[in-house]
């Protein structure tokens, strides 16, 4: 997979994290996932489509992250993950690819997003609807794990 199209992710999710939720992510190794099965509690997921890409991404949060997340984010922490949690999990896998489609844009690679969906709990899975290698990339905190996953088209 192309570093020139992944890079913009992930900066995308550690500047979002640390502007949005004070909050650093360590990047991890990334590597090729041959399930479907979350490596965490939460996950937003959103598809880009353009004339020169196909692909997703998703962000699965820890539920300890998440939460913490959501009481950076907004003062309060709730007791588990609920729709409010759903909900900026959502925003922040919008804020992600957004901050990518302005990076690759200018490098000329247009494509629109989805609404972002988001699913939660224990060994749930994610279905990227594209036929690509799937790439996953952790980022460790000392509030837990989140890992990134970016699948394009061949």
């Amino acid at each position: 997979m192309n570093a020139e199209f992944v890079n913009p992710f992930i900066s995308g999710l550690l500047n979002v994290l640390e502007t949005m939720a004070q909050t650093t992510l360590k990047p991890g190794k990334p590597k090729k996932k041959q399930t479907d099965i979350a490596k965490g509690d939460v996950s937003g997921l959103i598809g880009m489509v353009g004339p020169q890409v196909k692909g997703s991404l998703s962000i699965t949060f820890d539920e300890n992250l998440a939460l913490t997340l959501m009481e950076r984010m907004v003062g309060e922490r709730p007791e588990s993950v609920d729709a409010e949690v759903g909900d900026m999990v959502g925003e922040i896998t919008n804020m992600i690819c957004g901050n990518a489609k302005r990076e690759l844009s200018e490098k000329g690679f247009d494509f629109g997003m989805a609404t972002p969906m988001v699913v939660s709990g224990k060994q749930h899975t994610i279905s990227h609807q594209v036929d690509g290698p799937k790439l996953i990339m952790p980022f460790h905190s000392d509030e837990g794990m989140a890992h990134l996953e970016i699948c394009f088209d061949k």
